[in-house]
């Protein structure tokens, strides 16, 4: 996808790219080991997309969000959750529109200058 929509992001001289990764490609997570290296490939790719694009007028950065208020973890227990809130700083899980509100700062023109950066959503699980 990034390399299908950074042609006429190129040829412009001018685009946002960001990705999506998570926090656990952070810190890791038990069980999860096929999650955590795709998500932490994607951390890889792009700092190095950032570095070959950046030149040309594109930036690309991703945002690892944390534990967040979604379907995806709908089935996880309650004894779980609780564990997850109390170990997050912030003591609740994130809310969707926490995350959007990253995406449109990345994409906008206020983070310019941010290019190569993975922002943690994720109320400080991780610092």
């Amino acid at each position: 996808m990034t390399k299908a929509a950074s042609v006429p992001m190129v040829a412009a001289g001018y685009g946002r790219i960001v990705n999506t990764s998570s926090v656990v490609a952070l810190y890791g997570n038990f069980g999860q080991t096929n999650y955590v290296a795709t998500k932490s490939g994607v951390i890889g790719m792009t700092k190095v997309w950032a570095r070959e694009l950046g030149r040309k007028g594109v930036t690309v950065n991703a945002v690892a969000p944390g534990f967040i208020a979604t379907d995806m973890i709908a089935t996880v227990p309650e004894k779980i959750l609780t564990t997850i809130k109390e170990r997050t700083p912030l003591q609740r899980l994130g809310e969707p529109i926490e995350i959007a509100h990253a995406y449109l700062f990345l994409a906008s023109d206020d983070a310019a200058f941010v290019t190569g950066t993975v922002l943690s959503v994720d109320g400080g699980m991780v610092w």
